[in-house]
């Protein structure tokens, strides 16, 4: 075993390969490990906490013909269930109806773009995850007595000059007033309602001819889009639950598992990369060594070795250097995920039989390497090494 490190920068030049390979390998893992954490707390919650429920429809593309309506009370139906936090139907307003912030009567006039109107029941501000820049949302009162109130998104407030609420200024619609109590600058989702001027939904049906709501906006816990996507239905249409479809997001688990696939993939390639040049630079070491040392091969081999001694004594060499190399390289690819979470303010995550599997990769490298020279080696007669090596 003295002959390992017998030539230190030689075992150093071999070693490089291998623990390469395995910091790599080791690094890998862990920052699979570590990442999938991090992604799990830091990726976009809207879409992973937002299911929509709409009613399939049939025909052409030109002519749909819905085959069930969401009903008026899908709030009320899928409160409750397990995993949902908050839910608001959503239906855009198909009306000509002009909106303005004054009275007109002129038919000369020209007509300004006006901001599409949205019909939405009470929760839709924490359904999509939307914040109050001035005032404050309708609530369920104003919905259920059909009050003439609206919020504006920012952005059609601009265009109706209106950036303040506590004067109660008033928006016409298709010439009724209605008080403005609220501007919304920002949402998670749905961002055409910046665009909007948003009435309650109730107000909506009496006033402006609402037939049918569009969709169900629901807002979930993490990882519970499975259980919603099955529920929701059973809980809107007992008897034809395939009439709706559902749009959910996967679990976490499988965010997960995505994650961890896709950044294995990339970088077990290039720690199996550098294994092999490890292995190959073990074996091009060992065989170097076989031939520098046939006099003492035919030595042995004079004073009684067998071949499989022979054999084993280079064998264990090439193990033994891989297991150095697998040492080496588990503890630099533990630094090395460290460093990395230092750096980004992760938390490191790395389960202890990773560096484990680093050490024995190095050793099965190191003696896989270490194959066919031991097998030379135990081939050399020793007459002939005896010579050869003199």
């Amino acid at each position: 075993m003295t002959s390992v490190g017998a030539r230190p920068s030689r075992l150093l030049i071999t070693l490089t390969g291998t623990v390469l390979g395995v910091a790599s390998l080791v690094a890998t893992i862990g920052m699979a490990q570590t990442t999938a954490g991090q992604i799990s707390k830091q990726f976009d919650q809207v879409a992973a906490t937002r299911v929509t429920v709409e009613p399939k429809t049939s025909g052409t593309q030109d002519k749909k013909r819905v085959q069930i309506s969401l009903p008026w009370d899908s709030v009320d139906r899928v409160t409750g269930l397990a995993g949902i936090e908050n839910a608001s139907l959503f239906a855009p307003v198909e009306t000509q109806a002009e909106i303005s912030t004054i009275e007109i009567h002129d038919p000369t006039a020209v007509k300004l773009v006006s901001p599409n109107i949205i019909a939405a029941s009470a929760d839709l501000l924490d359904t999509v995850e939307g914040k109050i820049q001035t005032g404050r949302f309708f609530d369920v009162g104003h919905d259920q007595r059909r009050d003439h109130v609206v919020v504006l998104g920012v952005d059609a407030a601009e265009k109706l000059g209106i950036n303040r609420v506590n004067g109660q200024p008033s928006i016409f619609i298709d010439g009724k007033p209605y008080t403005v109590i609220g501007i919304v600058d920002e949402v998670g989702a749905r961002t055409s309602l910046l665009n909007s001027v948003i009435i309650p939904i109730g107000t909506a049906r009496s006033e402006l001819g609402l037939a049918q709501a569009q969709t169900l906006d629901i807002r979930i816990q993490v990882g519970a889009g499975s259980v919603v996507k099955d529920q929701a239905r059973l809980a809107l249409a007992p008897n034809t639950p395939d009439s709706f479809e559902v749009k959910a997001p996967g679990g976490r688990g499988d965010l997960q598992t995505d994650i961890q696939s896709d950044i294995n993939v990339v970088f077990l390639a290039l720690g199996l990369i550098a294994l092999l040049a490890g292995g190959i630079s073990i074996a091009s070491v060992t065989l170097m060594s076989v031939m520098e040392r046939v006099g003492e091969i035919g030595l042995r081999r004079a004073l009684g070795a067998r071949t499989r001694d022979i054999a084993a004594q280079f064998m264990l060499e090439s193990a033994t250097t891989g297991v150095i190399g697998g040492l080496i390289g588990a503890a630099a690819g533990v630094f090395v995920l460290a460093g990395v979470s230092l750096t980004q303010g992760w938390t490191p995550v790395i389960a202890l039989w990773v560096p484990a599997l680093g050490v024995a990769t190095g050793a099965l490298v190191g003696f896989a390497a270490g194959t066919y020279p031991a097998l030379k080696a135990s081939k050399i007669e020793p007459v002939t090494a005896l010579r050869d090596g003199a």
